[in-house]
């Protein structure tokens, strides 16, 4: 076993960079012309064998939009609940497609696949281009299923701030509990892409530590990126267990 990852306990795909919102507080910028995404079947593989040699608690499917690619999205939960992992999370704005039929479907199959923690996010920041109705459709329908849902909302310098932002992030968030759907301590909006060009007045004074940074050297978490990067190579052209053998930081 790799000594830089004998604590590993969590996997994390980047299933495409693609997105239906245009956040001015999002870390990688621009997504319009980002259309890659993770292929299905080599992430699932990935997954089955990580999990042969360590101890993973997490598997998380994120994006940019994750549901604009739900076939790999099922796969890799799919994987992660026939291995007994016990979190298997997926966080997505909602906002995929606005047909009826096709939202209920995607959150029966959802919850069909094992998804055991749903994050919905929810914020200012997102509901600046995301209609909030959507948001709560797809929570109702995802509710009506029976799956786990919270809502994932970004604070802009910390949660207890009470700048503007924040303050009708908690207006949009108050606004689901007739629901029953709650919010988890959510995110820090890191200064990066667009967060960097739109929102650098808050932080003149400091910089937060990226809360995504691992220490190379004890890796805990394995991030894939859409492309197959990961760890320093790419799973599309060599095996996962072979780059996880060669890392060095």
């Amino acid at each position: 076993m790799n000594p830089h990852l004998e604590h590993l306990n969590k996997i994390e795909f980047v299933v495409t960079y693609a997105c239906t919102g245009r956040c001015k507080h999002c870390s990688e910028g621009d997504h319009a012309s980002r259309g890659e995404r993770i292929d299905p079947k080599i992430a699932a593989d990935a997954v089955r064998k990580i999990a042969s040699e360590y101890e993973i608690q997490t598997v998380l499917a994120f994006g940019g939009e994750p549901l604009l690619y739900t076939d790999a999205v099922y796969a890799i939960i799919k994987a992660a609940k026939e291995l007994n992992i016990p979190r298997r999370q997926v966080i997505t704005n909602g906002c995929f497609s606005k047909n009826a039929a096709k939202i209920r479907e995607v959150s029966e199959q959802l919850a069909a696949c094992g998804v055991n923690d749903l994050l919905l996010s929810v914020d200012v920041f997102h509901q600046e281009t995301i209609p909030l109705d959507a948001a709560k459709h797809f929570a109702a329908e995802a509710k009506a299923c029976g799956l786990p849902i919270r809502l994932q909302p970004a604070w802009l310098v910390s949660a207890t701030d009470d700048n503007p932002y924040n303050q009708k992030t908690r207006e949009i968030l108050a606004g689901f509990a007739d629901m029953e759907i709650f919010a988890n301590e959510g995110n820090i909006v890191f200064p990066e892409g667009n967060a960097l060009k739109y929102l650098a007045e808050y932080f003149a004074d400091t910089l937060p530590e990226n809360p995504y940074a691992e220490d190379p050297r004890d890796v805990r978490c394995l991030s894939f990126e859409p492309n197959g990067n990961v760890l320093g190579g790419n799973v599309y052209r060599k095996d996962i267990m072979e780059i996880i053998k060669d890392y060095a930081p």
